[in-house]
């Protein structure tokens, strides 16, 4: 027996998957006038130059981790953001339709960033009570839950004692982290644009190792003037 008992790092489970959740970099502005285009009712706008640039930052990140596949949505951003990495590493990503953000009803093609500016009494509402289908024609939380446990059940039965990279949305990330947390549905919804979050996922939970990591978009830890934003 031994005499004393140290602390050690985190090793993941055998037969687990790392699962690095990259959400899209920043989309173009939404404009009333000029809905975004869809696809499946859902809106689909490209990056913005700002989101390429945070695209690059991800891939310079991630492009020494041994990442075995990469995984997108079927929406445009999350491809864009993973194709510097998936170039750097020689990967092509695999699109799974069901990680696709959560959809948005009424609010889709860029409305819901207006209803969020305006203090929607809809949205409001729907955030108080955490529940997305309050918006009308949303998606039921419950639907939207179960899409992405069998996306992420596809991608860990795939890879088992693997790392892989996923591009992502924004609710997508908060809802895994709140189920895998037992969280309120919209209490991760913080998650920015091309940040890592890290889950490990065993055959029996979801441990989540990080979230909205950012370290490789800016130098400073915390700005004053983006918590005023």
């Amino acid at each position: 027996m031994p005499s004393e008992y140290r602390q050690h790092r985190f090793v993941s489970p055998t037969g687990s998957t790392d699962i690095l959740l990259v959400r899209h970099g920043e989309s173009e502005a939404a404009n009333p006038d000029c809905p975004f285009p869809l696809v499946d009712g859902q809106g689909d706008p490209p990056l913005h130059e700002v989101g390429h640039v945070q695209a690059h930052q991800v891939a310079e990140r991630l492009q020494h981790e041994p990442i075995k596949a990469i995984y997108v949505s079927n929406l445009r951003r999350t491809a864009q953001t993973a194709d510097p990495l998936a170039r750097t590493l020689d990967l092509v990503p695999t699109v799974i339709p069901d990680l696709k953000e959560i959809h948005l009803g009424d609010y889709e093609g860029g409305l819901y960033r207006k209803k969020v500016a305006e203090n929607d009494p809809k949205l409001q509402r729907a955030i108080r009570e955490q529940r997305w289908d309050l918006i009308p024609g949303a998606e039921r939380n419950e639907d939207f839950e179960a899409r992405l446990k069998s996306a992420i059940s596809r991608i860990s039965e795939t890879h088992p004692d693997q790392l892989v990279a996923a591009f992502v949305h924004r609710a997508v990330i908060g809802q895994i982290v709140s189920s895998a947390t037992g969280s309120k549905s919209m209490s991760f919804l913080g998650a920015d644009n091309g940040s890592i979050t890290h889950i490990v996922v065993t055959k029996s939970q979801i441990l989540v190792r990080r979230f909205n990591d950012t370290s490789h978009l800016t130098k400073r830890y915390w700005s004053h003037a983006d918590s005023l934003r």
